[in-house]
Parts: structure tokens; C-alpha cells; sequence
């Protein structure tokens, strides 16, 4: 892990960085990079200018660790209010939520309702909710908060992370329940017990887990979401589709949006399957250095666009 994601991991958890940092005005300009703005009509707008493109989209509201049930429950509203925008808009586009926006640490039940409600209402609109994956910490309750929704609502998805040494086996074991996998490469600080550092390793379990994602969607008609913003890893994960007898139509890669614009629209003239995650909200203090972490040249882009 380089020195510059060493020390980009620590200010997206530091508290006083994240009370006072987001104040600045050039710091809010930066953020403009990775996201279109802070509510969702400027997430919807976003949104309705990538379909111009044939680009469909992915919406997550930025927030974690809340600290209330209210907080919960408004966010629960807050992203049926936002299915119900997508639908009247016409605009193709999921949603994508944490589970301690929901109320994960305070009570699983409660999450579980919460979580219901959202998946539910996207089953009518016939759409697919992903699940994030957060910390390791988080894992192995996510996973089985997981295959309880699953056992009641096909229609969620779970983020897996390539650099968790676990990764493999809990891949493995969700493909048997027919889950539906978007796998990242991981942006967390996380033990070397625990993930994988080196990044070229962490770049060939990536594409050992998407060899065995592309098997299931073959054996079991998974739906599987690889994000990703390395070209090469694309081209790779495509020959490999290719191979195995997996068609364009029943895989897909995912890019944030900013990054890789122009590869977006190139992308998808060629029939790749591509999906842009569009992220929004208040909250963007630690998913922007997590952002910056996950690949520091951006930290360079953002600084040459500053000054």
C-alpha cells in the first residue's frame, strides 16, 4: 500500500479533518470530480444527461454509521422518494445502499424492515438494489443479512470486495443461493491479516473471483456487476466472458461517475454492458478520500483542477 493511500485512508477517519475540511470552498470544488452535487434533482440531472448516452445509472445517498432510527427511517423514505423520481422520469437507474444508513449498528430488525421496503417498492418498478459492503468488521453480518433478503426478495445484490482474503469463499457460497455480486476491488484500511496490500495482487484476485462470478452467471443465471475503472482488467474479464460462452447482454461492468468519461461513452458504443455509479448527498467527506485512495493519481487531477 503506497504512502499516499496510507495517509489518505487516515484523514477519511480522522474527526476533526471531517468536521472542518468539508468548509472550504476549493475542498467542495474538488468534489465536484466525483459527484454532480449534494441532492438528488442534481443526481436525477446527472442521470437523464448519461441516458442521452445509453448510459444507465446506479444511485447511492453518501451516509454511514448513522445514529438514530429516525435518521433510518427518513433515509428509507428518502430513497423511496427517489425510485418513485427515477420511475416518473423514465430514467434506467438502481439504487445502491449501506446498511448502517439504515440502522445496522443500532438494530438489525429494524434494518431488515427498512431494507423490505426499499427492495419491495424497486420489485414493483422490476429494479435491483445492491447492498455496499462496508469495513471487514462488517462482513460476515452483511453476508448473512444478506441471504436473508435474498431468501425474500431476488431482486438485491451484494458488494464483494477482491482485496478480502475471505472474498473467495464467500463468493463461492453466495453463487449456490443464486446472489446477485457487484465485486469492487476494496477502499477500506484494512489489516494485512485481513487484505490483501500489494496492488498487483490485489489486481489478479480480482480477476480470479471475476472468472468464477462469469461461471456462475453461467451455471446459475446470476446477475454479475464488476466495478472496475482498469482497462486492462476489462479487456481481460471480456476475453474471458468471451471464452466461457458468457454474451455482453448477461454481464456488466461499473464506473463512478467522473472517471473514465470518455471510456463510458466509448464503452458502450462498442455493446459493452456498462452501469455509472452516481454518488450524492451531505455526508462525502470519507467517501472522497476513500475515492482518491482507491487510485492517488487522482489526488494529482484534483489538485492540477484547484489551482
Amino acid at each position: 500500500m503506497s504512502l499516499f493511500r496510507n495517509i489518505l485512508l487516515w484523514c477519511s477517519e480522522n474527526n476533526w479533518l471531517k468536521s472542518n475540511l468539508p468548509r472550504y470552498g476549493f475542498v467542495k470544488k474538488a468534489v465536484k470530480k466525483f459527484m454532480p452535487g449534494e441532492s438528488s434533482l442534481e443526481a436525477l440531472n446527472a442521470a437523464k444527461n448519461l441516458q442521452r448516452h445509453h448510459i444507465p445509472t446506479v444511485f447511492t445517498k453518501l451516509g454511514e454509521n448513522i445514529t438514530s432510527l429516525l435518521e433510518a427511517s427518513a433515509t428509507t423514505g428518502h430513497y423511496i422518494k427517489l425510485l418513485e423520481d427515477i420511475e416518473k422520469e423514465k430514467i434506467d437507474s438502481e439504487v445502491s445502499v449501506k446498511l448502517t444508513q439504515i440502522g445496522f449498528d443500532l438494530s438489525v430488525e429494524e434494518t431488515f424492515k427498512n431494507l423490505s421496503k426499499i427492495t419491495a417498492k424497486s420489485a414493483s418498478l422490476g429494479k435491483m438494489v445492491w447492498i455496499d459492503m462496508e469495513r471487514s468488521g462488517y462482513t460476515q453480518a452483511s453476508i448473512d443479512f444478506y441471504k436473508r433478503i435474498l431468501a425474500e426478495y431476488p431482486n438485491t445484490g451484494l458488494c464483494i470486495q477482491a482485496y478480502l482474503y475471505r472474498s473467495e469463499k464467500d463468493i463461492t457460497g453466495l453463487i449456490e443461493l443464486k446472489g446477485n455480486i457487484r465485486l469492487v476491488k476494496g477502499a477500506y484500511k484494512e489489516s494485512e491479516t485481513t487484505a490483501i496490500k500489494l496492488k498487483k495482487s490485489v489486481d489478479e484476485n480480482y480477476y480470479k473471483l471475476a472468472c468464477i462470478l462469469l461461471k456462475g452467471v453461467k451455471e446459475k443465471k446470476i446477475r454479475a456487476a464488476f466495478a472496475t475503472h482498469d482497462l486492462g482488467l476489462i479487456e481481460r474479464i471480456s476475453a474471458e466472458a468471451l471464452r466461457t460462452g458468457v454474451t455482453k447482454e448477461q454481464y456488466e461492468f461499473q464506473m463512478l461517475y467522473g472517471i473514465r468519461s470518455n471510456d463510458q461513452k466509448l464503452m458502450t458504443e462498442k455493446g459493452i454492458r456498462l452501469r455509472t455509479l452516481i454518488s450524492y448527498g451531505e455526508s462525502w467527506y470519507a467517501w472522497y478520500l476513500r475515492r482518491l485512495a482507491e487510485r492517488p493519481a487522482n489526488l494529482w487531477f484534483v489538485i492540477k483542477n484547484i489551482f
